[in-house]
């Protein structure tokens, strides 16, 4: 008789919750169509679930006027055997600049208090040092440590780097890393070879986690071969929000692995349950929906995510100049090796993308956006490759600054009494510490959220009435006259409502 070995257990990170609707909807989504899923999602069998971080606070609070530690809470709550985890950007935390290391503490004690379990953190320049002092916090919060490898390609990327960036990372006491695909550019044969070399060179025992995105159509085989390699836990997002510039279906994982020596151990029954409450919620946000809805091959010349097309496309629309865009798709990859090739992803992304478009508007390097000159002066960590010494010349007499070659939250003093006497001075401050945090990242914004916040958090979504209505008017070329009628679910139960119309 023949013993079977049973299946490797493969973990998986469900991202439903955040980075799914940050990548398809703009990250709009309110947290009252969540939270109905939370006890399948609680019950379906997940390694973590991500529903924190990243642009999920901005959007909180500069569109849904939300608390968005209010719904930390409100997840810890309703998902109590869960792991929560969160994108944390570095010294960065969740706004767009670096902030001295007494904020970044205080924001991983506070976010750890709330409820959060694992901290999955990155650098946009993968500069260890911007990474130091965050996982440094949450290892003393006693909190699991993700360091991230934001994978990209170039000429000085190599599977070599790589490891040597896992290593330096895990020299910091990671409890994890993670493989972090923002563009859909980690193809199978490469996600193999980095994960099997980091495990050859830093042993089986060293946790790797893969994130990919869909954009480019290749990636769920890039999943598959990464598990082959040892890979421990894979990120998906359940298929009604997936695909497009979001991520591969998690019910298309469990399928693949099906027969297999490899398994997710996931509970299908819930599965179908996540589906089809976000299937009913989808509809709500159309009007927040990305272009892409297909597959962007072209990503892998450009290495331009799908958000970052569409950003540079308004700005060259404002300015007249919306047939340009070709000029500035070209002039993207040239920033990004005048710049030492940064990856491409928040801000980075942000800065090379304006940039680009500034040089094809105004000629090359004519003007520099503050941020990109910013960049080539160090004041955002150090790149992979050298700086052009032409253009971090024209950015230091343009601003007036040094180039630095130190970590740059060294050079900002200490922030957090101020942040607290001016945040404590606004209409609608509560006096906690989530608010001075809140102010902290988002000062331009806080002031206006602290003073609408008891008007209570708006959902921009659109109701079945209204999509309906809308829907009704496209076909009959005007507004809709006469009772409708709406099939509406409420608590499990269908009920049958008519409307009259004015």
């Amino acid at each position: 008789m023949t013993e079977t070995t049973a299946p490797r257990e493969v973990g998986v990170t469900e991202l439903v919750l955040r980075d799914a609707h940050q990548s398809l909807m703009a990250t709009r989504m309110a947290l009252e169509d969540m939270v109905d899923a939370c006890t399948d999602i609680d019950a379906a069998g997940y390694w973590s679930v991500e529903c924190w971080g990243g642009a999920t606070y901005d959007a909180c609070i500069r569109f849904l006027n939300e608390d968005p530690w209010e719904r930390l809470r409100t997840f810890r709550e309703l998902m109590p055997n869960s792991r929560l985890q969160m994108l944390l950007r570095g010294q960065n935390l969740l706004g767009y600049r670096h902030y001295e290391d007494g904020v970044v503490n205080r924001f991983v004690e506070k976010s750890a208090e709330n409820g959060m379990d694992v901290y999955r953190v990155f650098d946009a320049l993968n500069d260890v040092r911007n990474v130091k002092e965050a996982i440094a916090a949450v290892r003393r919060v006693d909190k699991h440590a993700q360091g991230t490898i934001c994978y990209t390609e170039s000429p000085l990327h190599t599977v070599e780097g790589y490891v040597e960036l896992a290593r330096d990372l895990m020299e910091l006491g990671c409890d994890s890393l993670c493989i972090k695909d923002m563009a859909a550019l980690l193809k199978p044969q490469p996600a193999y070879d980095i994960v099997k070399a980091i495990k050859d060179d830093l042993g089986e025992d060293v946790r790797i986690h893969v994130h990919c995105h869909a954009t480019t159509g290749v990636t769920l085989v890039s999943l598959m071969k990464a598990i082959e390699a040892g890979a421990d836990v894979v990120d998906t997002s359940i298929s009604s929000i997936s695909l497009g510039p979001g991520h591969n279906p998690t019910e298309s994982l469990v399928e693949m692995l099906r027969g297999t020596p490899y398994t997710t151990n996931l509970d299908d029954s819930r599965l179908l349950k996540i589906k089809d409450h976000f299937a009913q919620v989808r509809p709500r946000y159309s009007q927040f929906m990305s272009a892409i809805t297909g597959v962007e091959t072209e990503i892998f010349k450009s290495q331009i995510p799908g958000g970052m097309i569409s950003n540079m496309e308004s700005q060259l629309r404002q300015q007249g100049a919306g047939d340009r865009l070709r000029e500035v798709l070209l002039e993207v990859p040239r920033v990004r090796e005048v710049a030492g090739f940064p990856p491409l992803v928040t801000p980075s992304s942000q800065i090379v993308g304006t940039q680009a478009v500034f040089n094809v508007l105004m000629g090359p390097y004519k003007t520099l956006t503050a941020e990109f000159a910013d960049l080539m002066l160090g004041y955002y960590g150090e790149t992979i490759g050298e700086r052009d010494p032409e253009i971090v010349e024209a950015a230091r007499v343009q601003s007036g600054k040094e180039p630095i070659d130190v970590r740059p939250a060294d050079l900002i003093p200490p922030e957090w009494d101020r942040l607290s006497i001016e945040a404590s001075a606004l209409e609608g401050f509560d006096g906690t510490d989530e608010d001075v945090l809140t102010y902290a990242m988002f000062p331009g914004v806080a002031p206006g959220f602290f003073v609408e916040r008891p008007q209570g958090p708006k959902n921009v979504g659109k109701d079945p009435a209204e999509l309906a209505t809308d829907e009704l008017s496209k076909q009959s070329g005007g507004p809709v006259k006469g009772p409708i009628n709406y099939s509406v679910t409420m608590n499990g139960k269908s009920h049958s409502v008519t409307v009259e119309r004015a």
